[in-house]
Protein backbone atom coordinates (compact mmCIF):
# COMPACT_ATOMS: atom_id res chain seq x y z
CA UNK A 1 0.00 0.00 0.00
CA UNK A 2 2.47 2.53 -0.88
CA UNK A 3 2.11 -0.09 1.64
CA UNK A 4 1.33 0.79 5.02
CA UNK A 5 0.64 0.02 6.71
CA UNK A 6 4.00 0.05 6.46
CA UNK A 7 1.33 -2.61 6.86
CA UNK A 8 3.93 -5.32 6.48
CA UNK A 9 6.01 -3.69 9.21
CA UNK A 10 3.13 -3.37 11.59
CA UNK A 11 1.72 -6.81 11.18
CA UNK A 12 4.92 -8.68 11.95
CA UNK A 13 3.43 -9.82 15.27
CA UNK A 14 -0.20 -9.77 14.22
CA UNK A 15 -1.99 -13.08 13.93
CA UNK A 16 -5.58 -11.95 14.38
CA UNK A 17 -6.72 -12.30 10.77
CA UNK A 18 -9.03 -15.22 10.16
CA UNK A 19 -9.25 -16.16 6.49
CA UNK A 20 -10.80 -19.40 5.27
CA UNK A 21 -7.93 -21.62 4.18
CA UNK A 22 -7.86 -24.86 2.30
CA UNK A 23 -6.45 -27.80 4.19
CA UNK A 24 -2.72 -28.23 3.80
CA UNK A 25 -3.19 -31.52 1.96
CA UNK A 26 -4.94 -29.63 -0.85
CA UNK A 27 -1.79 -27.70 -1.75
CA UNK A 28 0.65 -29.03 -4.34
CA UNK A 29 3.88 -30.40 -2.89
CA UNK A 30 6.07 -27.33 -3.68
CA UNK A 31 3.49 -25.05 -2.02
CA UNK A 32 3.42 -27.35 1.01
CA UNK A 33 7.20 -27.05 1.17
CA UNK A 34 6.91 -23.26 1.43
CA UNK A 35 4.17 -23.65 4.04
CA UNK A 36 6.44 -25.96 6.04
CA UNK A 37 8.95 -23.12 6.25
CA UNK A 38 6.43 -20.94 8.05
CA UNK A 39 4.37 -19.30 5.32
CA UNK A 40 0.59 -19.08 5.64
CA UNK A 41 -1.02 -19.87 2.29
CA UNK A 42 -4.08 -17.66 1.84
CA UNK A 43 -5.51 -18.08 -1.65
CA UNK A 44 -4.84 -19.35 -5.16
CA UNK A 45 -5.03 -16.86 -8.04
CA UNK A 46 -4.61 -16.96 -11.81
CA UNK A 47 -1.20 -16.09 -13.23
CA UNK A 48 0.12 -15.86 -16.81
CA UNK A 49 2.36 -18.17 -18.81
CA UNK A 50 1.12 -21.42 -17.35
CA UNK A 51 1.91 -20.41 -13.78
CA UNK A 52 -0.49 -20.82 -10.89
CA UNK A 53 -0.30 -18.05 -8.30
CA UNK A 54 -0.68 -18.36 -4.54
CA UNK A 55 -0.99 -15.45 -2.14
CA UNK A 56 0.75 -16.13 1.16
CA UNK A 57 1.84 -14.31 4.29
CA UNK A 58 5.26 -14.77 5.84
CA UNK A 59 6.54 -12.83 8.86
CA UNK A 60 3.64 -10.45 8.44
CA UNK A 61 4.37 -9.64 4.80
CA UNK A 62 2.51 -10.65 1.66
CA UNK A 63 4.42 -13.08 -0.52
CA UNK A 64 3.48 -14.27 -4.01
CA UNK A 65 4.22 -17.88 -4.95
CA UNK A 66 4.14 -19.16 -8.52
CA UNK A 67 3.77 -22.86 -9.21
CA UNK A 68 5.29 -23.95 -12.52
CA UNK A 69 3.16 -25.71 -15.14
CA UNK A 70 4.62 -29.13 -14.32
CA UNK A 71 3.61 -28.68 -10.67
CA UNK A 72 7.11 -29.56 -9.53
CA UNK A 73 8.64 -26.17 -8.71
CA UNK A 74 7.63 -22.92 -7.06
CA UNK A 75 8.98 -19.42 -7.66
CA UNK A 76 8.82 -16.95 -4.78
CA UNK A 77 8.66 -13.19 -5.33
CA UNK A 78 7.34 -10.56 -7.73
CA UNK A 79 6.29 -11.35 -11.28
CA UNK A 80 6.98 -8.52 -13.76
CA UNK A 81 5.66 -8.10 -17.28
CA UNK A 82 7.48 -6.60 -20.26
CA UNK A 83 6.51 -3.09 -19.12
CA UNK A 84 8.05 -3.66 -15.71
CA UNK A 85 4.67 -3.77 -13.96
CA UNK A 86 4.49 -5.89 -10.81
CA UNK A 87 1.73 -8.43 -11.46
CA UNK A 88 1.98 -9.68 -7.88
CA UNK A 89 0.78 -6.48 -6.27
CA UNK A 90 -2.93 -6.74 -7.11
CA UNK A 91 -3.48 -10.28 -5.81
CA UNK A 92 -1.46 -9.57 -2.66
CA UNK A 93 -3.50 -6.43 -2.03
CA UNK A 94 -6.75 -8.31 -2.58
CA UNK A 95 -6.03 -11.49 -0.66
CA UNK A 96 -3.54 -10.40 2.01
CA UNK A 97 -3.29 -6.69 2.70
CA UNK A 98 -6.87 -5.52 2.22
CA UNK A 99 -8.47 -8.19 4.46
CA UNK A 100 -5.71 -7.68 7.02
CA UNK A 101 -6.16 -3.91 7.02
CA UNK A 102 -9.93 -4.34 7.43
CA UNK A 103 -9.35 -6.60 10.42
CA UNK A 104 -6.90 -4.12 11.96
CA UNK A 105 -9.35 -1.25 11.48
CA UNK A 106 -12.12 -3.27 13.08
CA UNK A 107 -9.96 -3.94 16.12
CA UNK A 108 -9.17 -0.23 16.45
CA UNK A 109 -12.82 0.76 16.09
CA UNK A 110 -13.78 -1.62 18.90
CA UNK A 111 -11.00 -0.48 21.23
CA UNK A 112 -11.46 2.17 23.93
CA UNK A 113 -10.59 5.61 22.62
CA UNK A 114 -11.16 9.30 23.28
CA UNK A 115 -12.42 11.28 20.31
CA UNK A 116 -10.63 14.51 19.43
CA UNK A 117 -12.66 16.43 16.89
CA UNK A 118 -16.05 16.34 15.27
CA UNK A 119 -17.98 13.08 15.00
CA UNK A 120 -18.97 14.16 11.49
CA UNK A 121 -15.38 14.65 10.32
CA UNK A 122 -14.88 12.91 6.95
CA UNK A 123 -11.50 11.48 7.97
CA UNK A 124 -10.79 9.27 10.98
CA UNK A 125 -7.27 8.76 12.35
CA UNK A 126 -6.41 6.37 15.18
CA UNK A 127 -3.40 6.64 17.47
CA UNK A 128 -2.09 4.78 20.49
CA UNK A 129 -1.48 7.51 23.04
CA UNK A 130 0.20 7.60 26.47
CA UNK A 131 -0.55 10.64 28.69
CA UNK A 132 3.19 11.04 29.40
CA UNK A 133 4.25 10.83 25.75
CA UNK A 134 5.74 14.15 24.52
CA UNK A 135 5.53 13.03 20.90
CA UNK A 136 1.82 12.34 21.33
CA UNK A 137 1.46 15.92 22.50
CA UNK A 138 3.52 17.09 19.53
CA UNK A 139 1.22 15.30 17.10
CA UNK A 140 -1.85 16.62 18.94
CA UNK A 141 -0.58 20.16 18.35
CA UNK A 142 0.39 19.44 14.73
CA UNK A 143 -3.13 18.20 14.05
CA UNK A 144 -4.99 21.26 15.38
CA UNK A 145 -5.67 22.98 12.03
CA UNK A 146 -7.39 19.88 10.60
CA UNK A 147 -9.22 18.95 13.79
CA UNK A 148 -10.47 22.46 14.48
CA UNK A 149 -11.65 22.83 10.87
CA UNK A 150 -13.76 19.70 11.28
CA UNK A 151 -11.79 17.80 8.64
CA UNK A 152 -10.35 15.08 10.89
CA UNK A 153 -11.30 13.27 14.05
CA UNK A 154 -8.39 11.68 15.92
CA UNK A 155 -9.28 8.74 18.14
CA UNK A 156 -6.80 8.37 20.98
CA UNK A 157 -6.53 4.71 21.97
CA UNK A 158 -5.32 5.29 25.50
CA UNK A 159 -2.55 3.19 27.02
CA UNK A 160 -0.32 3.52 30.07
CA UNK A 161 3.22 2.30 29.50
CA UNK A 162 5.86 5.03 29.62
CA UNK A 163 5.99 5.91 33.31
CA UNK A 164 4.72 4.55 36.59
CA UNK A 165 1.79 6.98 36.65
CA UNK A 166 0.87 6.61 32.96
CA UNK A 167 -1.89 4.11 33.71
CA UNK A 168 -3.31 6.35 36.43
CA UNK A 169 -3.36 9.37 34.11
CA UNK A 170 -4.88 7.40 31.26
CA UNK A 171 -7.53 6.14 33.66
CA UNK A 172 -8.26 9.72 34.79
CA UNK A 173 -8.86 10.78 31.18
CA UNK A 174 -11.18 7.84 30.53
CA UNK A 175 -13.01 8.51 33.79
CA UNK A 176 -13.60 12.20 33.03
CA UNK A 177 -17.18 13.38 32.54
CA UNK A 178 -16.07 15.13 29.36
CA UNK A 179 -13.23 13.02 27.99
CA UNK A 180 -12.56 15.24 25.00
CA UNK A 181 -12.34 18.37 27.13
CA UNK A 182 -10.04 16.62 29.61
CA UNK A 183 -7.77 15.43 26.81
CA UNK A 184 -7.72 18.91 25.26
CA UNK A 185 -6.76 20.51 28.58
CA UNK A 186 -4.02 17.96 29.18
CA UNK A 187 -2.47 18.07 25.72
CA UNK A 188 -2.71 21.84 25.27
CA UNK A 189 -0.84 22.35 28.55
CA UNK A 190 2.03 20.09 27.51
CA UNK A 191 4.67 19.79 30.23
CA UNK A 192 2.61 22.15 32.40
CA UNK A 193 -0.33 19.76 32.51
CA UNK A 194 -1.96 19.44 35.92
CA UNK A 195 -3.62 16.11 35.12
CA UNK A 196 -3.85 14.04 38.29
CA UNK A 197 -3.77 10.30 37.95
CA UNK A 198 -6.63 8.19 39.25
CA UNK A 199 -5.29 6.37 42.31
CA UNK A 200 -8.17 3.93 42.55
CA UNK A 201 -8.92 2.73 39.04
CA UNK A 202 -12.36 1.17 38.46
CA UNK A 203 -12.14 -2.41 37.25
CA UNK A 204 -13.92 -1.59 33.99
CA UNK A 205 -11.45 1.15 33.10
CA UNK A 206 -8.47 -1.03 34.05
CA UNK A 207 -9.84 -3.71 31.75
CA UNK A 208 -10.15 -1.19 28.92
CA UNK A 209 -6.55 -0.05 29.38
CA UNK A 210 -5.30 -3.62 29.57
CA UNK A 211 -7.19 -4.45 26.39
CA UNK A 212 -5.75 -1.44 24.57
CA UNK A 213 -2.24 -2.34 25.65
CA UNK A 214 -2.82 -5.92 24.55
CA UNK A 215 -4.01 -4.73 21.14
CA UNK A 216 -0.93 -2.55 20.84
CA UNK A 217 1.29 -5.55 21.53
CA UNK A 218 -0.75 -7.72 19.18
CA UNK A 219 -0.06 -5.24 16.40
CA UNK A 220 3.64 -5.32 17.09
CA UNK A 221 3.67 -1.69 18.25
CA UNK A 222 6.16 -0.94 21.02
CA UNK A 223 6.04 2.86 21.35
CA UNK A 224 3.69 5.83 21.19
CA UNK A 225 2.42 7.53 19.22
CA UNK A 226 1.51 4.86 16.68
CA UNK A 227 -0.79 6.49 14.14
CA UNK A 228 -3.10 4.65 11.71
CA UNK A 229 -4.62 6.53 8.80
CA UNK A 230 -6.07 6.02 5.30
CA UNK A 231 -3.82 6.83 2.37
CA UNK A 232 -4.92 8.51 -0.87
CA UNK A 233 -6.42 5.23 -2.11
CA UNK A 234 -8.24 4.53 1.16
CA UNK A 235 -5.82 1.85 2.32
CA UNK A 236 -4.64 1.77 5.93
CA UNK A 237 -1.15 2.98 6.71
CA UNK A 238 0.87 3.44 9.88
CA UNK A 239 3.18 6.15 11.18
CA UNK A 240 5.31 5.56 14.23
CA UNK A 241 6.31 8.69 16.10
CA UNK A 242 5.46 12.32 15.44
CA UNK A 243 5.40 12.82 11.66
CA UNK A 244 7.45 15.14 9.51
CA UNK A 245 5.53 17.97 7.78
CA UNK A 246 5.23 15.99 4.53
CA UNK A 247 3.97 12.87 6.29
CA UNK A 248 1.63 14.99 8.41
CA UNK A 249 -0.15 16.13 5.23
CA UNK A 250 -0.53 12.51 4.15
CA UNK A 251 -1.98 11.55 7.52
CA UNK A 252 -4.41 14.44 7.82
CA UNK A 253 -5.43 14.79 4.17
CA UNK A 254 -6.66 17.97 2.49
CA UNK A 255 -7.94 20.91 4.50
CA UNK A 256 -11.31 22.48 3.81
Amino acid sequence: MKKLLNLPVMISALTMLTVPLLHAEDWPAPIKAVEARGAEIIQRFDAPSGLQGYAARYNGQGVALYLTADGEHVLVGSLLNAQGEDLSRQPLDKFVYEPLAKEVLGKLERSTWIADGSASAPRIVYMFSDPNCPYCTMFWKQARPWVEAGDVQIRHVMVGMLRQDSVEKAAALLNAKDQQAALHEHESAGKASQLQGLKKIPAAIQQQLDSNLGLMAEMGVAATPAIFYPDESGQLRQQRGAPSPDVLKQIMGPRS
